[in-house]
């Protein structure tokens, strides 16, 4: 097999925050999930291009209401943020911090290809951790701006009694806006080391991915910008994630990118030490391409089509929930090869709608399609495909309270509320739905369409300017949505999803 060519971003969707350790051949990578169900998801790699989900560490790690978004409660940019991965003494390791629930959680198994995570809680936020492990004693380096350090138990299940508990260092603080968080910690060859994202509001004004080092735990350190650099991309700048040696002794770290509306999205780069520093990229700037010696390893797309067809009422795992799903209220197996979507509290927006069903969306562009059999829609209902930020849009069908059946075009009205945007009347019991994304260079445009039969689109409403927004702090999503306004129990079924991307020109069904 040739070797491989290094494009970056390796992956143009939102994987914020990665970190990533090696086993052997293999690359393994958690990132943040926030508010969507399964969470903390583990991909693998053999080639740090090519990269497929294994498992999730959670299928849900709260069971409240706003996690299971009742009563109006969510927690929309909340959830898991900035995950640790470490592998120690035959475990692997997950730990991050819940904002919402101001608690800290680890996660642990002894096989990470196949999961089964054993969960511990501490209270408390240890913000943007990084767990350490030095021998028989575990330390979480944590913080922003200010930065902590932890002792924990042999286990990572508590905070060890009488163990260390102290501010580790002050980070820079004049000339910067957003002072160092997202950490992550390493010790090599007798060094330690601590890798920080922070974002200047003097020279370049971007982020940048800055190093401490000291021979020390507790310091003194020191500390060096390692990279400054976008890539040419709009003063976007590259940092915040971790390294890895490879077993040839290369290095490399995995960072990310704001890409704007599709999201942060992960970018590799090489790296070299030299005179006990790491140096990121080549001669200062970071490389969109780059050779190295792996085999190219192709691997299942991270975005995928889906005909539902299924043996046993499990999704595939590209699929995660907008928050916790009513697992009595969706099945693949009530109707053969089909998604069922039932309804099951009355709720006024499509942002408070439980079983949205969602992928990411992939830059440069990219277009899913979809039936939906919509004959058992009860009064109220609302069914269809949404662009999926705080700024969302949305195609589909309400049934108004006539009974009768109206295609709709709608868009948060600023306030999370929904607001028709147009309306046409719509007999048929089967609908087509289809929305196009278009990321390229930061246009962020989405479209929508509708037809009755497959291949006859009709645009709908106006385009929708898709807008990153911190409420959600993610990117853009599609989303399989069916929920009720006035009475519950209706259902729709999805006969599939299609998922095209654009590949060097060309539009691909990824299966």
């Amino acid at each position: 097999m040739d070797n491989t060519l290094i494009t970056n971003p390796i992956i143009w969707a939102d994987i914020p925050d990665p970190d990533i350790i090696r086993v052997g051949h293999h690359y393994y990578m958690v990132s943040t999930s926030m508010h969507v169900m399964p969470g903390c998801p583990i991909m693998k790699s053999q080639d740090l291009l090519n990269w497929e989900i294994l498992n999730y560490v959670y299928d849900s790690f709260e069971n409240n209401d706003a996690h299971n978004m009742v009563d109006g409660k969510n927690i929309y940019g909340q959830g898991s943020w900035a995950a640790s991965l470490r592998q120690h003494n035959g475990l692997f390791y997950v730990c991050f911090s819940s904002n919402d629930m101001n608690q800290f959680y680890t996660y642990t198994t002894d096989d990470i290809d196949n999961g089964n995570w054993q969960r511990s809680v501490i209270n408390g936020l240890f913000h943007d951790p990084s767990l350490l492990f030095e021998e028989d004693r575990v330390f979480v380096i944590y913080g922003n701006g200010g930065i902590y350090i932890a002792e924990l138990t042999a286990d990572a299940t508590a905070v060890k009694e009488g163990g260390i508990v102290q501010l580790l260092l002050e980070t820079e603080s004049e000339g910067i806006g957003l002072r160092c968080e997202g950490c992550h910690a390493y010790r090599i060859d007798g060094m330690y080391y601590l890798f920080f994202i922070e974002w200047p509001t003097v020279g370049n004004k971007r982020r940048s991915q800055v190093c401490y080092r000291s021979s020390e735990l507790l310091g003194p350190y020191e500390r060096k910008i390692i990279l400054d650099d976008d890539m040419g991309y709009y003063n976007k700048g590259i940092a915040q994630g971790g390294i890895i040696e490879t077993a040839d002794h290369k290095w490399y770290t995995l960072l990310f990118q704001d890409h704007d509306a599709v999201g942060r999205i992960p970018v590799l780069q090489p790296m070299e030490w030299l005179d006990g520093w790491p140096i990121v990229g080549v001669e200062g700037k970071a490389s969109e391409k780059f050779a190295t010696n792996f085999p190219n390893t192709p691997c299942k797309p991270i975005v995928i089509s889906d005909e539902f067809d299924y043996e046993e009422n499990q999704l595939i795992l590209n699929w995660q929930w907008n928050h916790n799903p009513n697992n009595q209220l969706w099945s693949v197996t009530e109707r053969d090869s089909h998604l069922r979507l039932t309804t099951g509290n009355i709720v006024d927006s499509v942002l408070k709608a439980r079983n949205t069903l969602t992928q990411r969306t992939e830059g440069p562009a990219c277009v899913a399609t979809t039936v939906m059999d919509i004959s058992y829609m009860n009064l109220g209902d609302h069914a269809g495909l949404i662009a999926l930020q705080s700024l969302f849009g949305t195609v589909g069908v309400k049934v108004d309270s006539n009974g009768d059946r109206v295609v709709v075009m709608s868009v948060n009205d600023g306030l999370g509320m929904e607001t028709v945007v147009e309306s046409v009347p719509y007999a048929p019991s089967i609908i087509y739905l289809k929305i196009e994304f278009n990321y390229e260079n930061s246009i962020d445009i989405a479209k929508f369409y509708y037809a009755s039969k497959d291949g006859q689109w009709i645009e709908i409403g106006r385009p929708l300017e898709m807008k990153y927004t911190l409420d959600h702090f993610m990117g853009y999503r599609i989303g399989i949505f069916n929920y009720a306004s006035l009475e519950t129990n209706g259902y729709v079924d999805v006969d599939y999803f299609h998922y095209m991307k654009l590949i060097h020109g060309t539009y691909q069904l990824m299966r």
